[in-house]
């Protein structure tokens, strides 16, 4: 499955989903931002089993201050609609994917 681009209209659809949720809160000009994006994509395309959603911060300031994003990238794991884990600034693919398991 490929990375879904998230933003208010489609934001409670795809956070309300059964599987678990990783969203990826990121700008354009961030450089750690670039470094995550690719491993993000990787993960989205890998497992199937996860909705993989990116939102940039400067077009969605609401849901970057609904999550209380102060630095980027935030990457945050939702199951049943619930935020259960939540971190700042880049991290390795292993990283990420003990973030969605655990």
């Amino acid at each position: 499955m490929s990375v879904l681009s998230v933003n208010k209209n489609n934001f409670n659809e795809i956070i309300n989903s059964e599987k678990a949720v990783l969203l990826d809160f990121y700008a354009e000009w961030c450089g750690p931002c670039r470094m995550v994006s690719p491993i993000v994509e990787e993960i989205a395309n890998e497992n199937p089993q996860y909705i993989v959603g990116k939102i940039d911060v400067d077009a969605e300031e609401e849901l970057a201050l609904q999550f209380s994003v102060v630095s980027i990238p935030t990457l945050v794991v939702l199951k049943n609609g619930k935020v259960v884990n939540q971190v700042s600034g880049a991290r390795p693919k292993p990283q990420i994917l003990a973030m969605l398991e655990g």
